[in-house]
């Protein structure tokens, strides 16, 4: 048995073998997430009674396989900027390219999250496939700092601490470095001129409780910061102005960006004229992540990767990166490729291989507009297939689901069940990797809404 799941063991049996311990640990992580505002519109962010447990060298074993992958996206993004028809291939709209002449100074992606699911095995290295890359608007960092605050505190964590070593994979010091840094690098404000951060998002939408953590930590640490919709603000020339959660006059001049370009520029009146853009655009404020952000969030960036007409993009160790992690992709059109060595008419090959293909729009999140084969009948696929040949797509070649046991109280008592897991590395500066976020489901579909779905905080564990 691996020291994995002698941890996990040793944590269940705490709960199932003694009724008070697990009540009294179910009541302080629901009254926890209550005084913390851990919720995802109304609904508690975690609803099992144990985080995530890495071992060291899985946690490393992550890093290092990330590691391995950036150069081959930098590569991708770099080819895009500099050749057109490698930027086609992003499926980038026509306003998402007229942005991307804006140098920021700095890192395209300073906050991302490399969305995985991982198989771990008996020398607990296992098998990694990277099947989207959030390299926008990356969520949950703030979430999952409090949650693992909630339960290094709960009961059962509490006697599992006697014979085990827990770690937590903290993350907001990451997210204020790297603010600090794009403003440092950018060239906005006059040499000494403090850091003034507006977190950016609809007041409407169901993560605003993670804005107010982050809002929260950044004033903890000496950082002017509020949160604003993009509805209430006005650039005048010189300053991007902000109409705060009390009614006030803010003046920012870094833009924690939670709101997705692509809502912005279509979703409020002024469009690429939205006063984000105006400020941004005169250098008076920062924008993180800043527009070229847009290139490898596509999903389409997997498949840039993953095609054989890329291949002279990238060195020997990159391809072989690829390779062990990126699952088969394509741009969904009309083509001959290769598949497995051979090649294939690409829609054909789609409506003969359902069971083994999943449909995602280019540029959606939440799993939004995500096909599985094997959950639709044929005619439907071939609805599917036909439908997405008209918009920006992408088929991705079906990868291995993890599970693991997680207990839930329930009625009174502990239940212990399989829930299907994923494990979402974040990533800083586009160049190196620190936490992870961990979504359960009960549905194959891993996201947060998706059923029997909760969000874990990530622990180091060793033995003691």
């Amino acid at each position: 048995m691996t020291s994995l799941r002698r941890a996990i063991e040793a944590y269940h049996s705490l709960l199932t073998n003694d009724a008070a311990l697990a009540q009294a640990t179910a009541a302080q992580l629901d009254d926890q997430q209550r005084r913390r505002g851990l919720f995802f519109g109304e609904r508690a962010i975690a609803s099992v009674l144990r985080p995530r447990f890495l071992t060291t060298s899985q946690y490393h074993y992550l890093q290092r396989s990330i590691g391995a992958i950036l150069p081959a996206f930098a590569k991708a993004e770099a080819a895009a900027l500099r050749d057109p028809n490698v930027l086609e291939q992003f499926m980038l709209s026509d306003w998402e390219k007229s942005l991307l002449a804006f140098e920021p100074g700095f890192s395209s992606s300073p906050n991302a999250r490399m969305d995985c699911f991982f198989v771990t095995d008996e020398v607990e290295t296992g098998t990694l496939a990277m099947t989207e890359y959030n390299a926008e608007t990356p969520a949950a960092v703030g979430y999952t700092d409090v949650l693992s605050e909630v339960f290094l505190s709960l009961p059962a964590m509490g006697e599992l601490q006697r014979d085990y070593e827990l770690r937590p994979l903290p993350g907001r010091h990451h997210m204020l470095h790297a603010l600090r840094d794009a403003f440092a690098r950018s060239g906005v404000g006059t040499p000494g001129e403090a850091m003034r951060v507006v977190i950016a998002d609809w007041k409407e939408v169901p993560t605003y409780s993670e804005f107010r953590i982050f809002r929260d930590y950044f004033r903890s640490m000496g950082v002017d910061c509020v949160i604003g919709d993009p509805r209430q603000m006005r650039f005048d020339g010189e300053r991007l102005m902000v109409v705060d959660e009390d009614g006030r006059d803010f003046h920012a001049n870094v833009i924690y960006k939670r709101v997705l370009l692509t809502e912005l520029a279509t979703r409020s009146p002024e469009k690429l004229e939205h006063p984000i853009f105006k400020a941004v655009n005169a250098r008076k404020a920062v924008l993180s992540n800043p527009y070229r952000c847009k290139i490898l969030h596509q999903k389409a960036s997997l498949a840039v990767l993953s095609d054989e007409r890329n291949r002279h993009l990238f060195s020997a160790a990159e391809q072989r990166a690829i390779r062990a992690f990126i699952p088969w992709t394509r741009e969904l059109s009309e083509r001959y490729t290769e598949y497995e060595g051979a090649r294939v008419d690409l829609v054909r090959f789609l409506r003969d291989n359902k069971d083994i293909l999943v449909l995602k729009p280019n540029d959606e999140y939440g799993g939004k507009g995500i096909v599985l084969g094997w959950t639709v009948d044929q005619t439907e696929w071939e609805r599917k297939i036909a439908e997405y040949l008209r918009e920006k797509a992408i088929v991705q070649r079906k990868v291995i689901i993890p599970s693991e046991p997680y207990p839930s109280f329930v009625d009174g008592r502990v239940e212990v069940y399989d829930r299907m897991l994923d494990t979402d590395p974040y990533i800083w500066d586009s160049r190196w990797t620190s936490g992870c976020l961990t979504r359960l489901s009960t549905a194959d579909l891993l996201n947060v809404t998706a059923g029997g779905g909760s969000t874990v905080p990530s622990f180091i564990v060793e033995a003691r």
